[in-house]
């Protein structure tokens, strides 16, 4: 959707893209309308039954009228506590309801959303627009659109009501509301200038959290929590200054709203105070006149007040809206077709792909892995082996050249489906801080228990399984850290092979473990394996070795293939990094 910089327009442009959620529920909304119109009807009455008392049970001593008058304040308050409670229920769960729709949308788009997406945006800023933003706009519904609806029919009554007890002092109030009105449209300009900037920045301050919090083993290791201090100092100052920002114009714009009531109570009463005198108009008449015009300014200030609530809606419907705009690279997936079979063949022909422009991370790739068929990618850190499953995978596509499936282009297939026949382990293991069956899992209801029991067989995770308290119930905590990093990997290979994968692909799966994890590995590698094609990225030279080939890859470029045996001959890089290692006790690269 293309949004109109000018604000009303835009302003408009998001309210009619905000009624297309509520309009599901227009029936619980109109009905808290119409609970609201009665309160609003029935809290007009009072200041009739005061006027009554003052000009007739009062004067003439009549005490049943006052007790009528009395029982039917009784019975108004009565009456307006009702509705306005079950109003308030209704509206709360529809606006509930509203906010589940849109955060459901929301998640689910942003699921679609390709990797350079989330590359290019903090965690922390997407966790704002999924909570603080969409509750913002609940507020908005609940306590913003269905009292600004229903404040404006009060003003309509109690426009009709002074003019029908006092055209001339009728008149006599509204002119104070044009200057009212000016300045009302001069701060909505500055509110919603402020809040889009607040929203901006608790975006910011959440990042920092998150990000801090996320990598607290790191902060701690290099002692950086004082930077980090003052990181968040800087942002949560910045949060401040908008704030304050904000509270200024509400500071300035809510004094004047009271300023302008008391002038006008002001002229009623000498207007009013004139016509009493001159028995024009009766003392009851005069004190429900100014009940009334005092009831009349209650909804415009309340409207000047909704103005914060408004404004601040406003702002994150743009936000929110900006997100559900931005295309979902993957939604083009579900036109292509699915890949059915995999027959395990793999060939990258004249790839190149950069992330930035001018600085290609792939140059002229061209390689076939035949099925059943267990490659290794080596190369130093940078040289572009781990873009290489993420191209094959689909995160991103190449700049030039194509990567052929079965023999069949993978922009033309739906690469979920690719994704769906792979097992992937990777260095960095998250695990969800579920139990272990929900993580071998991933909550596919289609995997039975004996197909965990499987996996973890075959990865050589059982034993760590048996060891915990409540077996594979055992809750693991924050991306798994109650255990090892060698027992994350091992359950993670045994995820990769929960589905019985056609193709594993493993990145640097071993280079953060101990010898024995690493062992075990290996040797749950060489029974997976079985009729699987295999690319493995990897340092270990344990790793590379019994592969079938191995492919060298040098600042994108792809330098050398051949068997460890074959490139060891040619004396080239493989050699050097095979030299480093022995030499230095170290990784292959």
């Amino acid at each position: 959707m293309t949004r109109p910089r000018d604000g009303q327009a835009l302003d408009m442009a998001l309210a009619r893209r905000f009624a297309r959620y509520v309009r599901p529920y227009g029936g619980s909304i109109g009905l808290s309308l119409g609970l609201l119109f009665i309160s609003g009807a029935l809290d007009l009455v009072g200041p009739y039954l005061t006027k009554i008392a003052i000009d007739s049970a009062i004067p003439e001593q009549d005490t049943g009228l006052l007790l009528r008058v009395v029982a039917a304040f009784v019975v108004v308050l009565v009456l307006s506590f009702v509705t306005r409670y079950f109003q308030q229920i209704i509206v709360t769960r529809a606006g509930q309801s509203i906010m589940r729709d849109l955060r459901s949308e929301l998640f689910a788009h942003l699921q679609r959303m390709n990797l350079p997406y989330f590359n290019a945006n903090p965690v922390g800023r997407i966790v704002t627009r999924l909570t603080s933003d969409v509750e913002t706009m609940n507020e908005l519904l609940t306590s913003g659109l269905v009292s600004i609806v229903a404040d404006v029919v009060t003003l309509v009554g109690i426009t009709v009501i002074l003019l029908w007890i006092d055209p001339g002092l009728a008149l006599i109030t509204y002119t104070v509301i044009p200057p009212l009105l000016f300045a009302s449209f001069r701060f909505r300009k500055i509110a919603r200038d402020g809040f889009r900037a607040t929203r901006e920045r608790v975006g910011r301050l959440n990042g920092v959290m998150q990000e801090t919090f996320s990598g607290i083993e790191v902060v701690k290791l290099f002692g950086r929590e004082g930077a980090n201090d003052e990181s968040f100092d800087r942002e949560n100052t910045a949060l401040r200054t908008a704030w304050l920002g904000v509270n200024e114009a509400f500071a300035l714009f809510f004094p004047v709203v009271q300023v302008v009531l008391a002038v006008a109570m002001a002229l009623v009463l000498w207007g009013g105070g004139v016509r009493v005198l001159a028995d024009s108009l009766t003392f009851g008449e005069l004190v429900a006149f100014l009940q009334y015009v005092q009831r009349f300014f209650l909804p415009l200030r309340d409207l000047s007040e909704k103005y914060n609530v408004l404004q601040s809606a406003m702002a994150s419907m743009e936000r929110i809206f900006g997100i559900l705009d931005t295309p979902a690279d993957e939604a083009e997936f579900d036109a292509r077709p699915k890949l059915e079979e995999f027959g395990g063949s793999i060939e990258f022909r004249n790839v190149s792909f950069h992330y930035v422009e001018g600085e290609p991370v792939l140059k002229n790739v061209s390689f076939r892995v035949r099925p059943g068929e267990r490659v290794a990618l080596v190369g130093a850190t940078g040289a572009g082996k781990s873009t290489v499953f993420s191209l094959l995978l689909g995160f991103y596509e190449p700049t030039e050249g194509s990567i052929l499936i079965d023999g069949r282009d993978l922009r033309g297939l739906d690469p979920r489906s690719l994704r769906a026949r792979t097992g992937t382990v990777l260095q960095d293991v998250f695990l969800f801080s579920t139990d272990v069956d929900w993580n071998v899992r991933l909550g596919d209801d289609a995997l039975t228990a004996e197909d965990v029991d499987r996996a973890l067989r075959s990865s050589r995770a059982e034993r760590i399984v048996d060891g915990l308290p409540a077996g594979r119930r055992e809750r693991l905590g924050e991306r798994g850290r109650s255990l090892s990093v060698g027992q994350r990997q091992l359950l993670s290979f045994s995820r990769a092979l929960a589905r019985r994968p056609d193709l594993l692909l493993l990145d640097e799966a071993t280079s953060s473990v101990d010898s024995e994890t690493e062992g075990l590995i290996q040797e749950a590698l060489h029974e997976a394996l079985h009729g699987r094609t295999c690319l493995v990225v990897a340092h270990r030279l344990s790793t590379v070795r019994d592969a079938d080939r191995i492919l060298v890859f040098h600042h994108g470029v792809l330098c050398e293939q051949g068997t460890h045996d074959e490139l060891l001959r040619e004396r080239g890089i493989y050699h050097r990094l095979v030299q480093v290692q022995f030499g230095t006790e170290a990784d292959v690269a």
